[in-house]
């Protein structure tokens, strides 16, 4: 009965890959869908996208270890998406119309005045890596899920997953990757709000779940978290709230902005994006604590009974609460956060190999039209190193967890472009030497503060509570600040940003692109 809905599910994809893939014409049309798309396709797409194998896997294993102050997570989020759509988008949508721009990478280099190509090949670089690093965590997860599922075996539960997702996302690009971002957004919200009732339901009600987390640590209830209030948790909970962060420029996010029909789409897409995020995060963090509440008695530990880090809770819950009919299609809402993600990112990395690097430094002459054939390839390539990572970091570290996997090439991502991203939009004095500096200083950061940092004598431990990104976020936009102002290479115009954001003309393709 489980495997009628997985079944089901991946079809679906498969045809919406081959429909997609009949309107690919160009370069353009794989990359950025032609800029056609309204804001309920970019709103959901955005959120499927940004939120991962971490929302459903790791998020609610989460709420299952620590309880109540996961909750931080949902409000970092929800104000991170909130400012992202509200304050950067209408901003960023007007200039990278105004440029012709189809990456992230096109709008950095037009808007910085950048003919070096620096930007551009920084920006690619980064993408590749860290995105490859990302994709592979989104792998894991879905091994991850078909074990805890259906009992398969790892290995071969992700080569299934993601031969499925490789096959509509080389064929359909871009397209393929909203449409299914819709559907399957659907279907994550609608499982993350309706199973913390079927597992209320077969607790016994909100009362008897109260109370069996009262029992078994009353810390749960408190948004302090189990070490209760200090600096510990303070500094934990300044890293949650930091995760939203991430909204606020990472480039997957982003070019679904870019893709926007008009600015016309802003408005009602950043309610429903806001909204969908406030909706499936918090129905994530409250099935990781009733799971706990319901399968969990006093005096157990998480690792022992929900797995690392909580991370079996959403299966072992599923299996509990709900029919099996509506169990396969559980796997499928899992399955549906993990390729989600997938795909948006791999088109992502392929753009910023093919656009960015081939296409615009290796070999300008080449047209659109005929680099298709080779994003194609691209993708499959980077798909098949991912599956590569994913596959030695399972075997290397079998105590891992989804959430701090994804979280690294996350912020990874998040503190190489959102600083310069977010000052590139409303500071006129940021130089082409700033941003490339700042870049490469956040690239650089979030391995540091990942594994140097917290090794540091007095304040390793205050590091490793905060996580990477919060402080590798601050070291991009002081050294993207710093160096602007002590830039003398480049002769600034205060009024360039301004005048590009009141610019309302329509210039011909390429034109201001690098």
């Amino acid at each position: 009965m489980k495997l009628i809905g997985i079944v089901l599910y991946l079809i679906i994809l498969l045809m919406i890959g081959v429909a997609a893939s009949r309107q690919m014409k160009n370069l353009r049309d794989y990359y950025a869908g032609g800029k056609r798309f309204g804001f309920w396709a970019a709103a959901f797409s955005s959120r499927a996208t940004g939120e991962s194998a971490w929302l459903l896997i790791g998020l609610t294993g989460m709420g299952a270890a620590v309880g109540a102050q996961a909750l931080w997570v949902v409000l970092g989020e929800v104000l991170g998406v909130a400012a992202a759509w509200i304050f950067l988008c209408r901003r960023f949508k007007r200039l990278t119309d105004l440029y012709d721009s189809v990456t992230i990478p096109d709008y950095l280099e037009s808007r910085l005045r950048d003919t070096t190509h620096r930007i551009r090949l920084v920006a690619a670089f980064t993408l590749v890596v860290f995105v490859t690093i990302y994709v592979s965590a989104q792998i894991d997860a879905i091994g991850t899920a078909f074990e805890g599922f259906l009992g398969w075996n790892y290995y071969v539960g992700a080569i299934v997953g993601f031969a499925v997702v490789l096959v509509y996302i080389v064929s359909g690009g871009f397209v393929a990757v909203v449409w299914s971002d819709v559907f399957q957004g659907s279907l994550m919200v609608v499982g993350l709000v309706a199973l913390p009732f079927f597992g209320l339901a077969a607790a016994g009600g909100f009362e008897p779940t109260v109370n069996a987390l009262r029992l078994q640590d009353p810390a749960l209830l408190s948004l302090w978290g189990p070490d209760g209030p200090g600096a510990k948790s303070l500094l934990t909970t300044l890293g949650f709230l930091a995760i939203g962060l991430g909204f606020m420029g990472s480039p997957q996010i982003f070019v679904r902005f870019l893709s926007l029909r008009s600015e016309k789409e802003i408005r009602p897409g950043s309610i429903v994006a806001i909204v969908w995020t406030l909706l499936a995060t918090s129905g994530a963090v409250l099935i990781g604590m009733v799971g706990r509440a319901l399968l969990m008695k006093p005096n157990q530990t998480v690792q022992d009974e929900l797995g690392s880090g909580g991370q079996q809770v959403l299966p072992m819950l599923v299996a509990s609460s709900v029919p099996d009919w509506v169990a396969g299609l559980y796997i499928a809402i899992v399955l549906a956060a993990i390729m989600s993600t997938v795909d948006s990112l791999l088109v992502l990395a392929s753009s910023a190999f093919v656009r960015d690097y081939f296409q615009k430094v290796r070999h300008p002459e080449m047209s659109d039209e005929q680099l298709l054939g080779r994003s194609r390839i691209v993708t499959f390539a980077l798909a098949a190193a991912a599956l590569c990572i994913a596959f030695c970091v399972a075997a290397l570290v079998p105590g891992r967890t989804v959430f701090w996997f994804a979280i690294f090439g996350w912020s990874g991502i998040s503190a190489t472009f959102c600083p310069t991203m977010i000052l590139s939009l409303f500071w006129s004095r940021l130089t082409a030497r700033g941003a490339l500096a700042a870049m490469l200083a956040g690239f650089a950061s979030v391995p540091f503060f990942k594994f140097v940092a917290p090794q540091l004598p007095v304040v390793g431990e205050a590091f490793s509570a905060l996580s990477e990104l919060p402080p590798a976020f601050i070291v991009s936009l002081a050294v993207a600040i710093v160096v602007s102002l002590s830039d003398r290479s480049t002769t600034l115009n205060p009024t360039q940003l301004h005048d590009d954001l009141s610019d309302q003309s329509h210039p011909s393709p390429h034109s201001r692109t690098g």
